[in-house]
């Protein structure tokens, strides 16, 4: 018990686990977006694209989160805009718009003459570095997050399962499925600071890919995705601290371990299928 309430005694740690429960809880649920839409390699090309926005607030001393949130979004709706505007596959805009705002945060980066460590630190992530300042932004945009899926709840769930069904009813679709990229752009710089641009993808995806092999109806897979990203986050914050590793990495593992046991018990899964049969082999 003394190794669970210890850590608590200081200032950073609990800043570091609200933000690894917002975090594991906002990635939860737009990531069940993403998964049942096929946009991981989307977040994959916002999470590197907020790297401009990093630097450019490190040049003109702005707030991170400002950045890196308006370089995320201009990212996410950029390349929504041309693979619906022209005749390229969402994979080459997707590919075509990442490495150009990459390439520019690559560049601004590179006009700094002194050392600046700062925005190298973002590509792995360290969440018991966050501040109070921190703490409020992720806060502020957490809550932005879950206000707006809770807002959009019915016509996001409609659009991403029938989109032609949906534009048949008269929704707007293509504002919905630009909500959803301004959404996991939110959710990427909310978790940047745990995990770091590099491995956020897998924060975002990773959790609701696991909830997809042991859950059927959507509500369901969005609840475990939740307890998966929540709880990974709460138990790789711990390891970290326990084994003086990286918070990021060690988070990321967990889940990565748990979409694997998932993968086997879970429905489909070898073992899952040799228990089915078993069960019904004593029913017969």
């Amino acid at each position: 018990m003394d190794q669970i309430t210890a850590p608590l005694a200081y200032d950073f740690f609990v800043r570091a686990l609200v933000a690894a429960v917002l975090a594991g809880l906002v990635c939860a649920v737009v990531g069940s977006y993403v998964v049942l839409k096929g946009l991981a390699f989307i977040g994959d090309a916002i999470s590197h694209a907020a790297f401009p926005g990093i630097v450019a607030a490190l040049l003109l001393k702005g707030s991170f989160y400002l950045g890196a949130g308006i370089a995320a979004v201009a990212t996410a709706l950029a390349i929504g805009w041309v693979s619906r505007h022209s005749r390229l596959r969402v994979d080459t805009a997707i590919g075509v718009v990442f490495a150009g705002t990459f390439a520019l945060g690559v560049f601004l980066f590179s006009s700094i003459r002194s050392f600046v460590p700062e925005p190298l630190s973002y590509f792995f992530g360290n969440i018991l570095a966050i501040g109070p300042d921190d703490l409020v932004g992720l806060l502020v945009l957490g809550g932005v997050v879950l206000a707006l899926v809770g807002v959009f709840w019915k016509e996001l769930l409609y659009a991403t399962f029938d989109p032609l069904g949906a534009a048949a009813s008269g929704l707007p679709v293509a504002r919905l499925e630009y909500l959803v990229l301004a959404l996991v752009a939110l959710t990427i710089v909310v978790s940047v600071q745990a995990v770091g641009i590099i491995l956020v993808v897998a924060m975002l995806v990773t959790p609701a890919a696991t909830a997809q092999l042991v859950s059927v109806r959507y509500t369901r897979l969005m609840a475990t995705a939740v307890i998966v990203g929540i709880g990974s986050a709460v138990g790789g914050l711990y390891a970290s601290y326990w084994l003086d590793v990286a918070s990021g990495a060690t988070i990321v593992l967990i889940q990565t371990g748990l979409f694997l046991t998932a993968l086997l018990v879970g429905r489909g899964g070898p073992l899952g299928t040799r228990r089915a049969r078993a069960q019904m082999g004593r029913a017969g």
